[in-house]
């Protein structure tokens, strides 16, 4: 699963760890966070993101 760069702070987030304190598990795709999840850092929404360069 590919991981995600929020462009306006540089968070990435990565589908194997999730995002444990917004109550995202480990294993979930960037595609199938909830439409409201935002950035954990600077708080922006998925719209933010761009799939990180490899």
């Amino acid at each position: 699963m590919a991981k995600y760069v929020c462009q306006p702070c540089g968070y990435v987030y990565d589908p194997a760890v999730g995002d444990p304190d917004s109550g995202i598990a480990p294993g979930t795709a960037f595609e199938d966070l909830p439409a409201d999840w935002t950035c954990p850092i600077c708080g922006v929404g998925k719209d933010m993101f761009e799939p990180e360069e490899a």
